[in-house]
């Protein structure tokens, strides 16, 4: 049986209508990945007999009436850097973190089972979920270009997403890192409201910017993930404790009247022609689809980006303050000196500066957004790179390319909700991305935005050829 690019509601149906069980299901994406994973390297760990265990387990409960919802029975990866009881979560950091084995499964993973999705394998994904693999791992392959970037740092999610291993993925979200791949693997990958998801059980990053969210192929199967694992948690005081909202129900709502706002200079400028060209057709679609466009001015400049880095650093510092600098010789060459750069250059002034920076942004944002909906940007701020490309800029430039965050990381900073899906394709054949932006807790407009277009396009509906 040919399933593996089923949208993930679609295989739901069958599976609850017991037209296909969740076992067969499962044994022919573990044949998949067999075949193609080899080459793809998009696994860090692969859970072949408890994804077996859990698929027919699933199969009991939905013959004996006890339907958990649309994710009963579908196969879901999870990113390495969120925690499995009594499994190896090594977050791409091969060397340091080879035997940490955690004791119980991080919030979302728990909120995964209890949903009774089959978690399929570990995810790869870069050292420490930085710019980079460990050199030690072979990094992931891109299905749709193996010359070209997969995305970071939840590689391995957009790639298994992508290549038909799973039916959709947990991602996390530092400066980019769901957003990024989703539009490398023409995905739709949300990075929710900050604290909309729970981090417990997260190996954290840079923890004011850390989110956790769904990577898929559509925005309904994305939203069918979201609702699963968003919610309060009391392992987690930062979770948000605001009632979760059905988000699938949301893509049914239509867009007429909603006000989609654009900031042509920094949606558009420097960019090539093929970005520019994918932006303007997705305005024309929005607005035939009822949605009013106003031009408005993000309130973000080079200098805010600038000023903002001491937050991400300061907080990369203390992650991993247990292990560095003393076992630095564990860290790959990049990581190293990312750590290294951010140790040695603290400074306060430039760490008060930069929360400062934060909050009057955050204030700006919340003015605009009393006169939009939501904002439209391109994904990515280039057409795919390659990974030479990528390879060829050293950390003494910063530990963020500008050009690729350049619309991801703003909205990091203000931990508001933004969306990526596909917006087109190069004439060679390479995904190209669209970002949604909204205010606090503005998912379901998102997913609204999202599900219009994608029912008026079929970007997200085509899939790489694995020879």
């Amino acid at each position: 049986m040919d399933i593996h690019y089923l949208g993930l509601l679609d295989l739901s149906r069958r599976i609850r209508q017991r037209l296909v069980r969740a076992e067969e299901v499962t044994e022919a994406l573990l044949q998949r990945i067999g075949r193609y994973e080899p080459r793809l390297h998009s696994i860090a760990l692969l859970l072949a007999d408890s994804a077996r265990e859990q698929a027919r387990r699933a199969d009991a409960d939905i013959a004996a009436g006890l339907y958990r919802g649309p994710l009963h029975g579908v196969p879901i990866g999870v990113k390495d850097l969120l925690w499995t009881e009594g499994l190896p979560t090594k977050a791409g950091m091969e060397l340091l973190l080879k035997d940490f084995v955690p004791s119980r499964d991080a919030t979302v993973v728990q909120r995964l089972k209890r949903a009774g999705a089959v978690v399929i394998a570990k995810l790869q994904m870069t050292e420490g979920a930085l710019v980079h693999h460990h050199p030690s791992i072979a990094r992931p392959v891109n299905p749709w270009s193996a010359a070209h970037w997969t995305g970071i740092s939840s590689s391995g999610s957009g790639v298994a997403t992508a290549a038909g291993f799973c039916f959709g993925a947990i991602g996390t979200d530092t400066g980019g890192s769901i957003r990024m791949p989703s539009s490398a693997n023409s995905l739709t990958g949300i990075k929710p409201t900050w604290g909309r998801v729970s981090r417990h059980g997260l190996l954290p990053v840079s923890e004011s910017l850390d989110h956790v969210g769904p990577m898929a192929r559509s925005a309904a199967d994305a939203a069918a993930i979201l609702r699963v694992i968003a919610g309060a948690d009391p392992l987690d005081p930062t979770a948000l404790a605001d009632a979760v909202p059905d988000y699938l129900a949301a893509t049914d709502a239509g867009v007429q009247h909603l006000v989609l706002g654009i900031d042509w200079k920094f949606a558009t400028g420097g960019l090539s022609r093929e970005i520019t060209g994918s932006l303007e057709q997705a305005l024309a679609a929005f607005e035939d689809l009822g949605v009013r466009i106003q031009e408005v001015s993000l309130p973000w400049s080079d200098e805010d980006f600038r000023a903002s880095i001491p937050i991400f650093e300061s907080e990369l510092a203390l992650a991993h303050a247990e292990h560095f600098p003393a076992k630095a010789d564990a860290y790959g060459p990049w990581a190293r000196a990312t750590l290294q750069h951010a140790v040695s250059n603290m400074d306060r002034p430039a760490l008060a500066r930069a929360h400062l920076t934060r909050d009057r942004y955050k204030g700006r944002l919340q003015k605009l957004f009393q006169t939009v909906d939501f904002l439209l940007t391109p994904g990515l701020g280039q057409v795919l790179p390659t990974w030479e490309q990528i390879g060829s800029r050293g950390y003494e430039e910063g530990p963020f390319d500008p050009d690729l965050i350049r619309f991801t990381f703003p909205f990091n900073i203000a931990g508001i909700p933004t969306l990526s899906l596909p917006g087109g394709f190069t004439p060679d054949g390479l995904p190209i991305g669209l970002q949604l932006i909204g205010p606090w807790l503005a998912e379901p407009t998102l997913l609204r935005a999202a599900a219009a277009f994608q029912q008026v396009t079929d970007f997200h509906t085509r899939h790489p050829a694995l020879a």
